[in-house]
């Protein structure tokens, strides 16, 4: 579980320059056909996943911190 949210921290980094690349070969291939959306679609759906996934694991490990404190007063 640790390696996956690993990987999805690096990939909230990593996405928007993928996308900042994609949009420069975008522009010069073919500016007059933005076939972008589609590519800039698919990587946000994976952004927002994980997204979703690196807040769980914040949420879980406070919890676990909190519990640990709870149980050591």
């Amino acid at each position: 579980m640790i390696f996956r949210t690993l990987r999805a921290i690096k990939f909230l980094f990593m996405g928007p320059v993928i996308l900042g690349i994609l949009v420069l070969i975008n522009w010069v291939t073919s500016p007059g056909h933005w076939w972008l959306q589609w590519a800039a679609l698919g990587i946000g759906i994976a952004w927002i996943i994980s997204l979703f996934r690196v807040i769980f694991a914040v949420l879980v490990a406070g919890g676990i911190a909190a519990l640990i404190t709870t149980l050591r007063k």
